[in-house]
């Protein structure tokens, strides 16, 4: 993982670059013949006399997908170099190139399931190692689930005992994983530190965990990737994650739609239109809802790009006032896809879309805040799973391997298998309790967070209608429908949008860049 920056004196030509996956990141901006880049906006924006001004194209898609993707970022004129690229200056011009360019092919004989399974272990057994070098204290971020239980056990193979940090919410929650993670830590030997979330500190801690962001990201588990990365740095100063499995193999409920979207697509359009007209009428059920209208797209692109949305471009676009938005709207994304199209060429309909997700949505969310909320606090977050010798041999797997008869990461838990206790294998998917933190939402909604959406003052109706506002919370109160991912969104945007505010007003003073931080070409 590295977002690096080397000078050819030789050449005089400057390269900047951002690892394969997309773990650290870079952003820069050119202005007046003027290069300025960092790891972090902060440092673009210190070096710019101008006040940033907020990209509406890249807000619309922020609420459609929860992030902003690459190479775009919720700042006019401000870039991010998209997992794989770099940019390259000479002769006084500047230029973005694909330096990882991989291409999955398929096995040429296919893979036994012993043999796959064989292999993977290897992979991720070296991937372990490797992450685990270091001169400093090392710990683990464990959840109750089955991806960190199997890295903990590898680990154990190098060493140990590990300190294991988990977040819990108290006994009261259903999905609370305290007692799971303490299960698996015993049985796995090691230090188990529980840490203790409540609502109260939940709300508290979002303006300043939005202000670590830089950005806005909609995912709850910003507040519990928070608060563990501040009890781990206590003790350790680097921590291994389990992150990376569900993109890989197909962990999400979205993987069972695309991979037997065929399926569906199969069906009579005259069908289609009936079983969706009947799901449409029904309340909540919003996934189901997102089902039949994408799967259903022809255009591979665009039924990718409509899988990932919380709701319809259309719906998106309707809640933005009037000459807000350019005419082109929110198709950028499909634009910037189109460039990975080669590299999807002998992929099959689950791996196509694996592909997008691992050079998209999980470097620009899931990647970016675990690295902005730990480095906070200090603490080195790695990522072994997203090793790139584990990530290209997994993409040249076929689906069969990633679902099979409707189970999820299917090659991922045969090697699991050789670990953990069945008890363990039968545990359901939580995370960090992220269920927990979106029923939490959902009780903020008949309280305290609304009053920011109700506000006609709020920053936010400075692009957003407050009567669109006003009726996704009406509609989601009366559970008519489930709206709480898009109005935690648009929390999370006006909390930054109080930030950057506060960031204006003469007494705030912004940090100043160094030569590491910036540079000026």
């Amino acid at each position: 993982m590295f977002g690096l920056a080397i000078w050819d004196v030789k050449e005089e030509r400057l390269v900047v670059a951002r690892d394969a996956m997309g773990i650290k990141l870079i952003y820069y901006r050119i202005a007046d013949g003027q290069l300025t880049f960092g790891s972090e906006i902060r440092a673009v924006l210190a070096a710019e006399d101008s006040k940033p001004e907020v990209n509406p194209v890249a807000l619309n898609l922020f609420l459609r997908f929860r992030y902003t993707p690459s190479p775009l970022t919720i700042f006019e004129g401000i870039r991010k170099l998209a997992p794989g690229t770099m940019l390259i200056v000479e002769d006084g011009e500047c230029r973005e190139e694909r330096w990882y360019g991989y291409t999955p092919v398929p096995f040429s004989s296919p893979k036994e399931d012993k043999e796959a399974t064989h292999e993977l272990l290897e992979l991720y057994r070296a991937a372990v190692r490797r992450h685990l070098l270091s001169d400093v204290p090392v710990g683990i971020l464990l959840s109750g689930g089955l991806d960190s239980g199997l890295l903990l056990a590898l680990m154990n193979e190098q060493g140990g005992p590990w300190p294991a940090y988990t977040i819990g919410y108290g006994e009261t929650f259903e999905d609370d994983e305290l007692a799971d993670a303490k299960e698996t830590a015993t049985l796995l030997g090691a230090r188990h530190i529980p840490v203790k979330l409540d609502r109260g500190e939940f709300e508290r801690s979002l303006p300043r965990i939005v202000e670590c962001l830089e950005e806005p990201i909609a995912a709850s588990s910003i507040v519990p990737m928070y608060f563990v990365s501040q009890r781990a740095r206590q003790d350790v100063k680097v921590a291994l994650i389990g992150q990376g499995p569900d993109e890989l193999f197909g962990g999400y409920k979205r993987h069972l739609g695309v991979r037997y979207g065929n399926w569906w697509r199969g069906l009579p359009s005259s069908l289609r239109s009936m079983v969706g007209f009947a799901v449409n009428g029904l309340p909540r059920n919003e996934m189901l809802k997102r089902g039949t209208r994408s799967l259903g797209i022809e255009n591979r692109l665009n039924r990718y790009q409509q899988v990932f949305s919380l709701a319809p471009a259309e719906t998106i676009d309707g809640l933005f006032r009037e000459n807000v938005l350019p005419e082109k709207k929110g198709h950028e994304l499909v634009d910037y896809w189109h460039a990975l199209l080669s590299q999807m060429e002998q992929t099959d309909e689950l791996g196509g879309f694996q592909l997008l997700e691992i050079r998209s949505s999980l470097p620009d969310e899931l990647l970016m805040y675990a690295d902005k909320l730990s480095m906070a606090h200090s603490l080195e977050v790695r990522v072994p799973y997203l090793d790139r010798t584990v990530v290209e041999y997994v993409q040249r797997l076929g689906a069969s391997f990633k679902i099979r008869h409707g189970t999820r990461k299917w090659l991922h838990r045969q090697v699991c298998q050789n670990y953990l206790p069945p008890r363990i294998m039968k545990r359901k998917k939580r995370g960090f309790a992220v269920n927990v933190v979106d029923a939490w939402l959902h009780s903020s909604l008949k309280g305290e967070l609304p009053e920011m959406l109700l506000d006609q003052s709020s920053l936010i109706f400075g692009f957003i209608k407050p009567a669109s506002v006003q009726k996704l919370l009406q509609d989601h109160r009366s559970r008519r429908q489930d709206n709480h991912k898009l109005l935690f969104s648009m929390v999370m945007l006006e909390q930054w949008l109080r930030t950057i505010q506060h960031k204006r007003e003469p007494a705030a003073h912004a940090p100043h860049p160094t030569a590491v931080d910036h540079a000026a070409i």
